[in-house]
């Protein structure tokens, strides 16, 4: 689905075809048909409108005929029906830049753009280079918004591992580690980008827009700081609940072995005074009560041994 923006006194107006000045929008459904009626028509490289098909399209910055194409990468939210997921990936917005309009293009449902479209009627169609700083600026508002809320699951979790080891809250954990490795991945490239952006001043940004790219930068490695802190706190996290699960699983098993020694006594006891031989003490009235009676009392000293070691420690 293609869409056609236009600002008409302060307010944004949709249109049926790309004037000069408009912002055109792509959004799935996407079909090969619209992307070759899209190039042919603003004259644009087929394959930079079909790079945002590929989930893993790194953030790079390129140049054909004076159409500069930008791809970003953005968070997102993962609807996959898989349990085992990351609760958010990343995915690439697309950006072009002809001779008279901005172009973004969308793999999948974007954050980012729908922040970027309520501040649209503020913008100057003209100052595209301003449009394309106010994207980035979207793109890294969604991650401090995603990474915050990454954090608060993972404390809600950690709160209920303390109550109780739940599987299920220990594979939600993983899957934010899934989510966190996403980010920093996607961040650690969308900043070699913007320093590459304002390395070789690629948009021909003036001194105050260059300082709002500087600015921008500085965001961006804020949230990947953010994400590697997150990242490493989960990690020693999950580290310590294996240590956890490994150590109450030593104590149960040396519990199972205590009580398994205590029952085999008996049985020790009862397969000897078993035995089809000659016995001490087998035509006594009390040959029955015997074995009971060196049972009980071996058992109560093995007893009587186990608490005294759990005392002395």
């Amino acid at each position: 689905m293609i869409q056609y923006f236009k600002n008409q006194d302060k307010s944004t107006v949709e249109i049926q075809t790309p004037e000069p000045g408009a912002w055109v929008n792509v959004l799935p459904p996407l079909k090969q048909e619209e992307f070759e009626e899209l190039a042919d028509k603003l004259d644009i490289p087929l394959d930079f409108l079909t790079d945002s098909l590929d989930i893993d399209e790194r953030s790079r910055y390129e140049i054909d005929d004076s159409v500069k194409l930008i791809v970003l990468k953005t968070p997102a939210e993962n609807h996959s029906f898989n349990d085992s997921d990351a609760f958010y990936i990343t995915i690439p917005i697309v950006i072009i830049l002809t001779h008279q309009q901005i172009i973004t293009v969308n793999s999948f449902e974007n954050g980012a753009i729908r922040k970027f479209f309520n501040t649209f009627q503020n913008r100057k169609p003209d100052n595209r280079k301003l449009m394309v700083l106010k994207v980035f600026e979207k793109v890294v508002v969604n991650y401090l918004d995603f990474l915050k809320e990454i954090n608060h699951r993972r404390n809600q979790l950690e709160q209920k591992l303390y109550d109780s080891n739940s599987n299920e809250d220990l594979l939600e954990l993983v899957r934010i580690q899934k989510s966190l490795v996403y980010f920093v991945t996607a961040l650690r490239s969308n900043e070699l980008l913007l320093m590459k952006l304002e390395r070789t001043n690629a948009l021909q940004l003036n001194e105050e827009e260059n300082d709002y790219l500087n600015d921008l930068i500085v965001d961006n490695s804020q949230a990947l700081e953010m994400a590697n802190i997150y990242t490493n706190i989960l990690s020693s996290t999950l580290d310590a609940y294996a240590s956890i699960i490994s150590n109450n699983q030593s104590v149960v098993l040396k519990r199972l072995t205590y009580v398994t020694i205590a029952l085999q006594i008996p049985v020790l006891v009862a397969s000897i005074y078993g035995m089809n031989v000659p016995l001490p003490g087998q035509h006594s009235p009390y040959a029955f009560y015997l074995p009971i009676l060196i049972s009980i009392s071996l058992g109560l000293w093995l007893a009587w041994y186990y608490v005294r070691k759990r005392l002395q420690k």
